[in-house]
């Protein structure tokens, strides 16, 4: 049946096509939360074993996992490729219908352009829970970005799948003229009913109006073993149960990691779209800044009328700090004469240990809103961890325990032989905590200040509860397994099987074994055999997104020039 497109588009057809090479352009993995179970290293090295020398991600509407697949990917020797599907809005006949596209970054301006993005739909424009991009917004930033059409599920393809040509050559021409040379018709043969019929339809748009097509497959699981976890996660997002014969089936087992010989021969009748996924691979190349500290800068106060640059005011704070604390330990003055030498000496080499790594910045950020946090009803610890060895943080108020006096030592907190960033445990009071970050806002900018977002995993002992839920199996059942299974403070107990060459790893303690019962009911049991091996699937992937209890970034300028943001 495929064959039968050849005809469509011949002008798609050229020799070099023949030695073409599939890449993946379209990957939902565990960020995506609701629908895909992809653990980002698995599905790197199925792309590094098959040979593809690029892979895309593109979670819904997030970049969650944007950084840790950045960086496995070209730990493996695989281009990484960043992009999102997103919810879009404001095409087609109906303005207020949602349709989904994709959008790839092809360099550090549409790296920017879609942190932008993002975090517009989240703080602008939530539609059912979903962060909905406006077609204005890609009007205005689209540069830097390539856009795949949504196969079905995007506004080209809705129309099309319900007859109308006229529309969906409208919107093709309209979004053709957003993303100049840069739009792609998406096809896709995943299995669903109307696949055959939207890829006929639309090569014969692309051929009529002269815009390129793209294969794509929607992977949502790395293998087609991996099935039957993938549904499962998927009604435990929707509330829903697997063995329900009213549910809607939104995905099929043909949405595994497919291998580039599969898709070339899925494909085979239209050659170029195979062919685009490689052009497209070589149109984006991003490289991101990792591992370099990005501080804002700290607003100098004037010094005697005279403004002194972070560095001088850094030196001058941390002496007059110091003063200030030595009258306080020391109120006779002979004995403050005495004790000084070995304060200045040690202060001395930290300052200019601090200086010398870049951090002065750090220490006077962290001093300023510790001492607002003090001065205006919010109380704050004396300090905890290694920060406490050092004497300029005591001399800026922001640790009250004398490194000196209890012996601390200050390597311990800062290395120049291990450089990173210094990292002060600070406990603020919970009553006007809130009050700290409104004051951390005011000084640096509301863009620039955010809360951090957290991700909670399916441990042990919940993914049992989930995974038997949605098998409708008994409460009382399913709390009695979960039971079974250790809840130690302070250890990582796993489902997943002790391997059998006997090479264990420390970092866990495994369930079956630390409970001889629950290994001895999986053994006997089909409920419990059924249940746990759909569990251990399931078990460490990102349940839900949460906000930290404590956490605050500020950045340099806009958080969108680092990162999207969420709410």
């Amino acid at each position: 049946m495929h064959a039968s497109l050849r005809w469509l588009a011949p002008e798609f057809e050229q020799e070099n096509y023949n030695a073409a090479m599939f890449i993946h352009l379209r990957l939902h993995t565990e960020f995506s939360v609701v629908d895909g179970t992809n653990r980002i290293d698995d599905v790197v090295a199925a792309a590094v074993a098959d040979g593809q020398p690029a892979l895309a991600i593109t979670d819904l509407s997030n970049l969650f996992g944007a950084i840790k697949f950045y960086k496995q990917a070209r730990a493996k020797g695989t281009k990484p490729i960043i992009g999102v599907e997103i919810f879009l809005e404001g095409l087609g006949g109906d303005t207020t219908a949602l349709s989904r596209m994709v959008l790839l970054v092809q360099n550090k301006q549409g790296y920017l352009n879609l942190s932008e993005l993002l975090a517009r739909g989240y703080t602008q424009n939530i539609v059912k829970n979903q962060a909905v991009i406006k077609l204005a917004w890609l009007q205005e930033l689209n540069e830097g970005l390539i856009a795949l059409s949504g196969a079905q599920a995007g506004p080209v393809g809705q129309a099309l799948v319900q007859g109308d040509e006229a529309r969906a050559r409208e919107v093709a021409l309209q979004l053709a003229g957003v993303f100049p040379h840069r739009f792609y018709l998406e096809l896709q043969r995943a299995g669903r009913v109307d696949d055959e019929a939207h890829v006929i339809a639309a090569v014969q748009l692309a051929a009529r109006i002269h815009l390129p097509v793209v294969a794509t497959h929607p992977v949502q699981f790395t293998t087609p073993d991996d099935f039957e976890a993938h549904e499962a996660r998927v009604c435990i997002a929707d509330g829903e149960i697997l063995g329900n014969a009213k549910r809607v089936r939104k995905f099929t087992r043909e949405q595994y990691f497919k291998s580039s010989t599969e898709m070339e021969a899925l494909f085979a009748d239209v050659p170029s779209a195979i062919a685009n996924t490689l052009e497209i691979a070589k149109r984006c190349s991003l490289t991101l800044v990792l591992g370099k500290p990005q501080l804002p800068e700290f607003p100098t106060p004037l010094v005697n009328g005279q403004r002194m640059t972070p560095d001088e005011y850094f030196r001058y704070a941390s002496h007059e700090g110091l003063k200030e604390r030595m009258a306080h330990l020391f109120p006779d003055a002979a004995e403050r004469e005495k004790q000084m030498p070995q304060y200045l000496e040690r202060l001395e080499f930290e300052l200019t240990t601090i200086l010398k790594m870049g951090f002065p910045g750090y220490f006077l950020i962290v001093g300023d809103f510790i001492n607002w946090a003090k001065n205006n009803g919010c109380p704050v610890g004396p300090g905890r961890g290694s920060g406490a060895g050092s004497l300029v943080a005591y001399a800026l108020k922001i640790t009250d325990l004398d490194p000196i006096r209890y012996k601390l030592l200050f390597e311990r907190f800062l290395n120049p032989e291990r450089v990173s960033m210094p990292d002060f445990d600070i406990d603020f009071c919970q009553t006007n905590r809130n009050l700290v970050i409104d004051y951390v806002k005011a000084k640096y900018g509301k863009d620039a200040v955010s809360q951090i977002a957290t991700f909670g995993t399916m441990a042990a002992r919940g993914v049992v509860r989930d995974v038997g839920r949605v098998l409708d199996m008994s409460y009382t059942f399913c709390d009695g397994i979960s039971k079974l299974i250790p809840n130690k403070p302070g250890t990582n107990v796993t489902l997943q099987l002790p391997p059998t060459d006997g090479k264990k790893s420390d970092k866990y303690v495994y369930a079956s074994e630390a409970e001889p019962i629950l290994a001895e009911r999986e053994a006997k049991e089909e409920d419990v055999k059924t249940l746990l091996e759909l569990a251990r699937k399931l078990e460490g992937m990102t349940r839900n997104v949460g906000m930290h209890a404590g956490g605050v970034l500020i950045a340099p300028g806009k958080l969108t020039d680092f990162c999207p943001l969420y709410q």
